[in-house]
């Protein structure tokens, strides 16, 4: 069972990506983390996660942190204002996730894979119960490929292999400080999973490992659509010899249809909510209220949620973004 980080005082991290605007699911999450670590006087970390390359839109960084400011929601180390654990954008620390691959490979955790998701989904058996939307990975390429540059070979020009984590048979657990102990066996559900679509290993689920660990994060508070990630990541974590933070998964925002905010459910941009001179408090009210903190219509600052902020009261359901809501955000 994984051991959250020891630290002296908590430290969290706001982590948004540039590869489109905040909106009020994100805003609701980053907000829940803010108030968590806030609340007992700890340290906030805004990290940039800008290595996925091809959806990275120009501006969108900046966006992101005016967007974040104009909410209430502060930070004491940054890209933008430094700190110790500078640089705070990813695609200036390639050469921590290098180094974290080299000692990877040196104890043959990792591998080069030259399959496709078509690939993947095409060597599936019938779904287990519980897993039908999971493809999980057969190991087609361990010890198949001598190296990254021989994986290249097979490969059709502009593709790239991926290098898969060898995983461990048994049961990964943790203790989620909102959802209570989670388990899973990645073996039979995912197989080893993809850790980096990039040479040196500057990929999502690697990179932010090396950070958090490397920035001293003490929690990560973030959406439940990515604790089955966490196992992978703790895997991560334990190969490197590690200690994970304290992970916390909170209930989506969600459309009425149940599937997760999109542009065809309107405009829910915080930048557009900015620009329309509608009062920051109305939306942090909105997000309060989805929370369990506030009355609905209730405007209040993300300072004055402080004293409110309980996680034991957070509601269980996902937040739903109803006729109701958008009524009242004139979406």
């Amino acid at each position: 069972m994984s051991t959250p980080n020891a630290h002296t005082s908590p430290r969290g991290r706001l982590a948004p990506s540039p590869t489109g605007a905040l909106h009020l699911g994100n805003a609701r999450s980053f907000l829940i983390a803010w108030l968590s670590i806030r609340s007992r006087g700890g340290t906030i970390v805004l990290r940039m996660e800008d290595l996925d390359h091809p959806k990275v839109k120009p501006a969108a960084a900046d966006e992101a942190l005016e967007d974040l400011r104009w909410l209430g929601i502060d930070w004491d180390e940054g890209p933008d204002i430094g700190g110790p654990c500078a640089p705070y954008t990813q695609s200036q620390r390639r050469d921590l996730y290098a180094a974290a691959l080299a000692k990877l490979r040196s104890l043959d955790r990792v591998y080069p894979c030259t399959c496709s998701r078509a690939d993947v989904e095409n060597a599936q058996s019938a779904p287990h119960p519980g897993d039908e939307h999971t493809s999980r990975y057969p190991g087609t390429c361990r010890g198949k490929h001598a190296s990254w540059e021989a994986a290249c070979t097979v490969l059709p020009e502009g593709r790239i292999p991926a290098w898969r984590f060898r995983v461990d048979p048994g049961e990964s657990v943790f203790i989620d400080g909102f959802l209570g102990e989670r388990r899973l066996d990645l073996a039979p559900s995912t197989g080893d999973f993809a850790l980096a679509r990039d040479r040196d290993g500057a990929g999502y689920t690697l990179a932010v490992v090396v950070d958090d660990a490397a920035m001293g994060v003490t929690e990560v508070l973030r959406g439940d659509d990515l604790v089955d990630a966490t196992h992978c990541q703790l895997a991560v974590y334990k190969a490197l010899g590690l200690p994970p933070p304290h992970f916390v998964h909170v209930p989506l925002v969600v459309s009425e249809s149940g599937r997760r905010l999109a542009k065809r459910h309107g405009d829910t941009r915080i930048r557009t909510f900015r620009e329309s001179d509608v009062p920051a408090a109305r939306i942090t009210g909105l997000l309060a209220w989805w929370c369990g903190w506030a009355e609905f219509g209730e405007s209040i600052t993300a300072a004055q949620l402080l004293g409110r902020f309980d996680l034991r009261t957070l509601r269980r359901e996902p937040a739903v973004l109803d006729e109701k809501v958008k009524r009242f955000l004139g979406i």
